[in-house]
């Protein structure tokens, strides 16, 4: 392998990974990226009711076998993978004293409530993401997502209760078209560029690293792919969090919608129009008709409050100085997350 701490830094701000599997920051600490699952292995849907069927019989081996969790958001990819198995376990992140994103809560408790699910909360302070996040970038041999350490306490608590499988939505967003933002509309190659990078490296370290060339593989002429830049690069970094949060819990996790796949184009239009997840929410409907359907919301975690003070790195890696008004919360976890594996494992 190759050891190379420089490039590992910007490629963990700019994708919030290491997206080469050749380079590595420190010797004896080899990260390696999940691989994504060939087409041929998924099950082709084009309808809300084959969605359903799916999961249905995806999920079906278990019931009666296994004792079963269910990580239960406030939204609708979750709360339609719970409707497929009444009566288990469900486990929902509660921050801050239940005072953040308390719509979320209220929405996950009438779903449990709907079918039969044995609401356990999981409550998550700045005290629990330190408590863990050692352990997540020590499995990772790489600075973490925020969303690892709260997946791990949630997985710990899960399996103290003799939960041994947890269900996950998160595949859902990339599969049926929920990142809408990024499929608005068809991007020129460097604006695609720019809104994808999570932090750019020069903006923060003092010798960043070129990392156009993972875009380059998807540039058609002056635009991009984009939708093949998705299925590859993001479904690698989003998925890589659960698996090693799990990982590190060894508790074993399974996502219905990770192993389907659309047999028709996605209707773009309709995404760009204001339906998001279109057929998700149809099935939504169905699962739930005493409801609206809700908007989608990313997995919850409070870094604007928990940065709100913070002043910034201090190692040498980092520019002097930064405005930290600059970054968001979630840039500015990826700095201190990355300061924090670089004081642990850097012997320099």
């Amino acid at each position: 392998m190759n050891i190379d701490k420089k490039y590992c830094m910007s490629s963990y701000l700019a994708f919030r990974y290491i997206d080469r599997d050749d380079k590595d920051f420190f010797e004896g600490m080899h990260h390696k990226n999940i691989e994504v699952m060939p087409a041929s292995r998924k099950i082709p849907v084009a309808t809300a009711d084959a969605i359903g069927a799916a999961i249905d019989a995806q999920l079906a081996p278990l019931r009666g076998v296994a004792k079963i969790g269910v990580m239960l958001s406030g939204g609708m990819d979750s709360a339609i993978v719970a409707s497929y198995v009444p009566g288990a376990e469900a486990y929902t992140f509660r921050f801050l004293g239940g005072d953040f994103q308390k719509e979320e809560l209220a929405r996950a408790e009438y779903y449990a409530n709907y079918y039969g699910l044995n609401l356990h909360y999981v409550d998550i302070t700045w005290e629990t993401v330190e408590r863990h996040v050692d352990a997540v970038m020590a499995a990772k041999c790489a600075p973490v997502h925020s969303i690892e350490p709260q997946i791990l306490q949630a997985a710990l608590q899960a399996k103290a209760d003799g939960v041994n499988i947890m269900l996950v939505g998160e595949s859902s967003d990339l599969v049926f078209g929920g990142m809408d933002k990024l499929l608005s509309k068809d991007w020129f190659f460097d604006e695609f560029v720019d809104r994808y990078t999570f932090l750019k490296p020069e903006s923060a370290l003092v010798e960043p690293c070129e990392t156009r060339h993972l875009f380059e593989k998807y540039r058609k002429g002056d635009k991009i792919d984009f939708m093949s830049f998705m299925d590859d690069v993001f479904a690698v970094e989003s998925s890589s969090s659960y698996l090693n949060a799990f990982g590190v819990a060894r508790l074993p996790y399974f996502d219905p919608y990770a192993r389907q796949m659309m047999s028709i184009p996605l209707d773009l239009s309709r995404v760009r129009n204001g339906e998001p997840k279109y057929l998700i929410r149809e099935l939504m409907a169905k699962r739930y008709p005493d409801i609206p359907v809700p908007n989608k919301n990313p997995m919850p975690r409070p870094v604007d409050t928990y940065f709100a003070d913070w002043k910034g790195p201090s190692r040498k890696e980092f520019k002097p100085d930064l405005d930290m008004s600059n970054f968001t919360g979630n840039q500015k976890w990826q700095l201190w997350c990355l300061e924090r594996f670089l004081n642990k494992y850097d012997k320099e």
